[in-house]
């Protein structure tokens, strides 16, 4: 496999190739061609980089791409995603249309948003790609909408995500089943439960699951927020924020980073709850000596937030064609039974089975999904992502409440 450039020297590269002739993207919809245009080109994939699992599988992701369609796969890792964001929209402004340095973004439905409504994506090309039937998106609505916004084919998912506690069965011998019950837990149990900081996808998972348990009126926050209905239908949310905190790992002064962090700590037992957004995450740790075997997953009584990830390429890529082919190649059954593989990195499928030939199937039937992951009946309801203006407001609050 080809060595994996850093982020310096990938954009580096990315600007001396301005000086190249842009290659014109070719018709989603005729594969042949997409397939001979990617031949040869390097797609500049801008991704999340906080999880060496997911890093790891994004190197396994680029020696199959290079081994059956000739596309070199350079992982440009990002702190967040709103830096692929605002690189974009800077060539924007100063006139690159067409030699742009991000081929692909790992996107979520915030930076979706954004770059929907600023005009930054290409497409429609997402429901061209071959394996995109493989998701049932008439019987799926989850793959054609992005936190509330249609997505139109300017995308295409790839992972699947539920929120899922963990904890330790050796240190908590009755788990919380819904936030007050959590709050009640933490009095009794100080310093062991904490959740990662905000703005950090995860920490804005813990507080939008707050605020959705903890609401009279859940269906406000999947319509964009107006101001003047802020503070009264997140006043429930600061209250239980503003009791918990003080009862959380260094007494809520300071918060882990991320996911990883979260897991290294509850590998040290310095707490013995702690939460993913993926289900089979706590299963992966253990068979990887990050966890006790002791730990099991859990789910909160009113149901647990889920998404979709999605793939996106902005308008003036340079490389689309390639950047298409990887999209498609994310989709595929097997790199999609690679990924849920709980010892590779245990992310979901964004794949129906019924979809699926015998064969295919299989390939995720033979996937040991571990001792510590819930089976999809006890999985318990799905709970849409709120719209991305209520995510961002209460992330902002959060921010000015809790740090300023």
């Amino acid at each position: 496999m080809k060595p994996r450039a850093t982020l310096t020297t990938t954009v580096t590269a990315a600007m001396l190739s301005l000086a190249l002739p842009a290659a014109a993207a070719p018709d989603p919809y005729d594969w042949d061609a997409v397939l001979e245009a990617a031949e040869g080109q390097t797609v500049y994939w801008n991704a999340w980089a906080g999880e060496e699992r997911i890093n790891a599988y994004i190197s396994w992701v680029a020696q199959q791409v290079d081994a059956r369609y000739g596309v070199e796969l350079v992982h440009v890792k990002l702190g967040d995603t709103a830096e692929a964001v605002s690189r974009v929209l800077a060539e924007k402004q100063a006139g690159n249309d067409e030699r742009g340095s991000v081929d692909m973004i790992w996107i979520n439905g915030e930076n979706f948003a954004a770059m929907k409504a600023n005009e930054l994506l290409f497409g429609p090309w997402a429901e061209a790609m071959p394996n995109y039937p493989l998701t049932d998106p008439d019987n799926t609505p989850a793959v054609r909408y992005d936190w509330t916004i249609p997505v139109d084919g300017l995308e295409t998912p790839w992972s699947s995500s539920q929120v899922v506690f963990y904890y330790d069965t050796a240190l908590v011998e009755n788990h919380p089943n819904n936030m007050p019950e959590l709050l009640e837990w933490a009095k009794h149990h100080p310093g062991e439960f904490t959740y990662p900081q905000v703005p950090n996808f995860l920490g804005n998972a813990f507080i939008t699951q707050a605020m959705l348990e903890l609401s009279d009126n859940t269906e406000l926050f999947y319509e964009p927020m107006q101001e003047e209905d802020f503070d009264t239908a997140t006043a429930a949310l600061w209250a239980f924020l503003d009791e918990l905190h003080p009862h959380l790992w260094r007494s809520g002064r300071a918060f882990p980073s991320n996911s990883a962090d979260l897991r290294s700590l509850m590998g040290d037992s310095e707490i013995s709850i702690a939460l993913s957004f993926s289900a089979t995450e706590a299963s992966g740790a253990i068979a990887n000596f990050e966890l006790p075997d002791s730990v099991r997953s859990y789910v909160h009584d009113s149901g647990m937030i889920g998404n979709m990830s999605f793939m996106a390429i902005p308008y003036n890529a340079q490389h689309k064609a390639g950047a298409m082919v990887v999209a498609n190649y994310l989709m595929s059954p097997e790199a999609q039974a690679e990924k849920q593989d709980p010892k590779v990195w245990g992310s979901g499928t964004i794949l129906a089975m019924d979809m699926l030939s015998p064969e295919e199937r299989a390939l995720f039937d033979d996937i040991d999904l571990g001792i510590a992951t819930l089976p999809p009946s006890e999985l318990g309801e799905l709970l849409g992502q709120p719209h991305p203006s209520w995510v961002d407001a209460i992330a902002e609050t959060w921010q000015e409440r809790y740090v300023n």
